[in-house]
């Protein structure tokens, strides 16, 4: 039998007939569903050291399990000494099976590994049903040797789901697990 993550299980188990419930769908295909997860770090300093993306993108990699891009500036900015084409920062896109594991590892152990930790805002909506969260350092996360980290920095983590409405997404991440701070 093929390996099935916890969180893809508990999607299809549970999640789906609760908002399936909550919001009167009649067919299980209106169901929103968590389509990708993007992890995107932008490198400032990376005009003046090169060297800065490279251990951005070996980050990421290692956080996310899956290898990451550096991504290239589309123009020229004179005020920034940026030229088109140059290396500015780090990104991965994660879907399927690595999308549920990554998930499922940021609720259950590196969210509480925040200082002061409450729950995360629900005002990173877009109105189109995606969600953004800044993570404000990477330290937080178990895979990271926090000996071996020579810059402390964070990154933005974007869920794409396939929501209507910012309601729906929110619903549908509440009940993946991710903890919203109670107003």
């Amino acid at each position: 039998m093929a390996y099935i993550p916890r969180l893809k299980q508990e999607y299809k188990d549970r999640v789906v007939s609760a908002l399936k419930e909550e919001f009167g769908y009649k067919n299980v295909m209106q169901v929103p569903r968590l389509e990708k997860i993007v992890l995107s770090r932008g490198v400032g300093a990376a005009v003046s050291d090169k060297k800065l993306v490279d251990y951005a993108v070996e980050e990421l990699t290692k956080i996310t399990g899956q290898k990451a891009i550096a991504t290239i500036s589309k123009k020229d900015v004179a005020s920034f000494k940026l030229r088109k084409g140059m290396p500015i920062g780090a990104k991965v896109t994660l879907r399927g099976e690595r999308m549920y594991e990554f998930l499922d590892r940021l609720i259950t152990s590196s969210l509480p590994r925040v200082r002061d930790f409450n729950g995360i805002k629900a005002t990173g909506f877009d109105g189109r049903g995606n969600y953004n969260l800044g993570v404000t350092e990477q330290i937080i996360f178990p895979e990271i040797d926090i000996d071996k980290v020579n810059k402390i920095s964070g990154f933005d983590i974007t869920f794409v789901t396939s929501a209507n409405t910012d309601k729906e997404a929110k619903s549908l991440l509440a009940e993946l697990g991710l903890p919203f701070k109670k107003n």
